[in-house]
């Protein structure tokens, strides 16, 4: 077989393929395309192929902002196509001599697909054509059990499994050589990513949305956040959460980066076990991403295939009351308003209303995940999926059946002084802090002493707790059974 020759290097440019890697800093493949010493073009393609799911709408709106900071970080060299990423890739490739094409690997089943037939497509036509990890720890075909199978118990596939491999990569440095700039693109309006409805606005003005601002969220969150992040991270109305995870799940910050950043703080008054909880839950990221590499059913299947048969018997007004924040139990009602408010939600809280809906409401844990994928900032289909099925307790290394969360002992414990549901509900500042957490049980003459009037100003309980919960609890037990 001849070998196929390529054109000469005078006029050749290389592409960096912008994904889920908005940023500059600790980019394995821009880092590549340094080492030729030829312009680079910066190009995004909005793909929304009809086999992938769509980003979600509070997603698009985190991503307009991102593409316009990336855009000015390159001097407006950001170049946005919509479409199909093969189709646009090869019309690119016939305008100019392009000699290397380098991206940052995707770990979703049909992102694999893609970039897989966009490579097949490319060999013999570009010279180089490389792909690289820029967004994991740890690639997820090299963490394997002794027989050769994966992990489905996190605690083995983090201390066996992980911490047994070459520690992460440490973080690369900025350095761009030549930006190619003879080529244009679409508008980034184009792309449609912001509603019609500006109901983003308010969202927009709690965040601050780019590879600076992440650095900056980093920063803070280590000098005032991580001291007692251990206990901290579980009280909703505390700074002890990063709130990294949307510019993770962007890009715009590297899991490498807060890997060995945060291992300078080993040498301060942080207490050791602070960092290893925050390091545990960037491995709970890579788990995730993990159980999506080997069980890529697992965004739409329960992984554990007993609960198929499970008779989710939800209905429409249950589910919309919780979709709204009016179940008429605070901490879940908080939880689901902050999420429509902030595009965001506590992780602690995220656990009690996923376990609110699924074994006290009777709906199917992908309800829920839907739900989340539209309106959270970091939807990420591996954490999300995998999230869920956790606290459904269908899942890998699951929440066990029996685990309930009750909302009430649990906005006792982790909101004792109801700072955060009020923050959410206002609705309940006349009631005495006594019954916060269960405004039923307010007694009638004392709710009229405080001009509150249950089913007016804050509605009824949607479902009695010790029944709702007895009732799962009879239905998970019978598919044990079988």
């Amino acid at each position: 077989m001849t070998k196929r020759k390529f054109k000469n290097n005078e006029d050749a440019i290389g592409i960096h393929w912008f994904k889920k890697d908005l940023r500059l800093n600790d980019n394995p493949s821009i880092n590549y395309l340094n080492h030729f010493d030829e312009p680079i073009l910066f190009v995004f393609i909005l793909d929304e192929d009809s086999s992938k799911r769509n980003i979600g709408s509070a997603g698009k709106v985190w991503l307009h902002q991102s593409l316009e900071y990336l855009n000015n970080q390159l001097f407006g060299n950001l170049v946005l196509f919509k479409g199909s990423s093969i189709e646009i890739l090869k019309s690119i490739i016939k305008k100019f001599n392009v000699r290397t094409i380098s991206w940052n690997r995707s770990y979703e089943p049909e992102e694999i697909r893609c970039d897989t037939l966009i490579k097949e497509y490319l060999k013999g036509k570009v010279e180089n054509v490389r792909s690289f990890n820029g967004s994991l720890l740890w690639e997820p075909w090299e963490v394997l059990k002794s027989d050769g199978e994966p992990y489905k118990v996190f605690t083995p596939f983090y201390k066996k499994g992980c911490l047994n491999q070459p520690p992460p990569s440490y973080p690369l440095t900025k350095k761009i050589k030549k930006i190619f700039n003879s080529h244009k693109g679409i508008p980034l309006d184009s792309l449609n990513l912001m509603p019609k409805k500006d109901w983003a606005l308010n969202i927009k003005n709690k965040w601050k949305i780019g590879e600076g601002y992440a650095q900056e969220s980093m920063n803070s969150f280590f000098n005032d956040g991580l001291n007692n992040y251990k206990d901290g991270r579980n009280f909703p109305a505390k700074q002890n959460v990063s709130k990294l995870s949307p510019y993770l799940h962007w890009g715009q910050i590297s899991s490498n980066t807060l890997w060995h950043s945060i291992e300078k703080f080993k040498k301060n008054s942080f207490s050791q076990e602070n960092i290893e909880k925050f390091k545990s839950e960037l491995a709970w990221r890579e788990f995730s991403y993990y159980l999506l590499y080997h069980f890529p059913k697992i965004t739409e299947k329960n992984l554990q295939t007993k609960f198929d048969n499970f008779k989710w018997e939800g209905n429409d007004e249950s589910f919309k009351r919780w979709k709204i924040g009016k179940t008429g139990y605070p901490i879940v009602d908080a939880g689901m308003r902050e999420l429509w408010l902030t595009g965001y939600m506590h992780n602690r809280v995220r656990m009690i209303v996923g376990s609110f809906l699924v074994k006290n409401l009777l709906h199917h844990w992908k309800k829920g995940e839907e739900w989340f994928w539209d309106c959270l900032f970091d939807a990420d289909l591996a954490n999300n999926c995998a999230s869920w099925q956790w606290v459904a307790g269908t899942g890998a290394d699951a929440a066990p059946y029996f685990r309930i969360f009750n909302p009430v002992t649990q906005g006792q414990k982790f909101d004792p002084d109801g700072k955060y549901i009020l923050k959410y509900i206002p609705e309940l500042k006349n009631l005495p802090s006594k019954y916060l957490f269960s405004p039923w049980e307010c007694p009638i003459e004392l709710c009229e002493k405080n001009d509150f009037k249950l089913g007016v100003d804050y509605p009824r309980p949607l479902v009695d707790l010790k029944d709702s919960r007895e009732k799962a609890l009879s239905i998970f037990s019978s598919l044990k059974k079988k």
